[in-house]
Parts: C-alpha cells; structure tokens; sequence
C-alpha cells in the first residue's frame, strides 16, 4: 500500500495556528465562545486550538467532547458495537458561538451528528465548523468555516491523521 504524507508535523501546526488565528478574527465576542472536539481526532485539535486562543486572548474559552457514534445515520452499517467515547460538555451550550472540531470532513454525516448530539445540550447562537483536512465527496451540503487543507481524494484512498496525544508523531498521511 502506498503512502503519501499530506501534511508534516510542521505543516499540522502552521494549519492549526491559522485555524484558531481565523477563529479569533472573526468571533470579537469572545466571552461566548466555545470550543467543541469530535472524538478522537477532533477532541486533540479542539484542545490545541483552544490554547492558542487562550494564549493569545488570557480569556477561558469552554471546552467539551463529544461522541456521536449512536447519533449516525449509518452506525449500523459501520459495525454492530459500535465503541462509545466519553461525551462531556459541561459549560451551558444555550446561546453560545460553538465551534465545532473535526479532524476529517468527508461526506458531512459525521458533522450533522455532532449537531444533533450538541442539540440535546441546548440551542446555541452559532455553529461553525473547523476542520484539518477536508478530502471532499460531500453527500450533505456541509462546509467548513475554518480550514488546514484540502485534497480531492480517491474512494479506495483513506486519510488518517496521526497525533502525538494518540501516536507517536504529528502527520497527515493518504494511504
């Protein structure tokens, strides 16, 4: 099977700097900010981008997880157990500006899962939605507000992201 590095330990830091600089420049009101990771993936961007922007701002932005496993349309034809994560959202969701974070957006179902699942802690004022690498072939018309890369990607191709919080190194590689 061939390998092709999509993003470097170099690069994933550049993308998630820039992401959570992008997020600071648009949300001003940042006393209603929040920051929302999918597991598994998602939970490591969402706490890195978080500290950035509390590096740059000296403001606490709330912080939650989420499990949206029994929330997919498709769990079923994903596997029979499916593993259920730890959810924890333990800040008021109502009214907040949530930023939501994913490592890979591929077809949107996971994203309107993550909504659904987020819906049942409160209506909040706003969702965006960021991500490392979008791989396009959308069947939901979802997109993301803030972006590390984006690469057209064939079906038989997987992108895994790699993690130090989960692996050994930061990487993005297609295999």
């Amino acid at each position: 099977m061939e390998k092709r590095t999509i993003l470097t330990s170099v690069d994933l830091s550049l993308a998630v700097n820039r992401i959570a600089l992008q997020i600071l420049e648009r949300n001003h009101d940042r006393e209603n900010l929040a920051i929302v990771g999918i597991h598994t993936c998602g939970v490591f961007l969402a706490q890195r981008i978080r500290s950035i922007i509390q590096e740059q701002t000296t403001t606490e932005i709330p912080y939650g997880s989420l499990d949206i496993n029994l929330y997919r349309d498709d769990w079923s034809l994903i596997s029979q157990n499916p593993i259920v994560k730890k959810t924890d959202v333990c800040f008021m969701v109502e009214g907040k500006d949530i930023i939501l974070v994913d490592d890979v957006l591929f077809t949107g179902r996971t994203i309107r899962a993550a909504m659904d699942a987020l819906t049942d802690y409160g209506r909040p004022r706003s969702v965006q939605l960021a991500v490392l690498v979008d791989r396009e072939g959308r069947e939901l018309p979802i997109q993301a507000d803030y972006l590390g890369v984006s690469t057209g990607v064939r079906s038989d191709e997987k992108i895994k992201v790699i993690m130090k919080e989960h692996g050994d190194r930061d990487e993005v590689i297609l295999e």
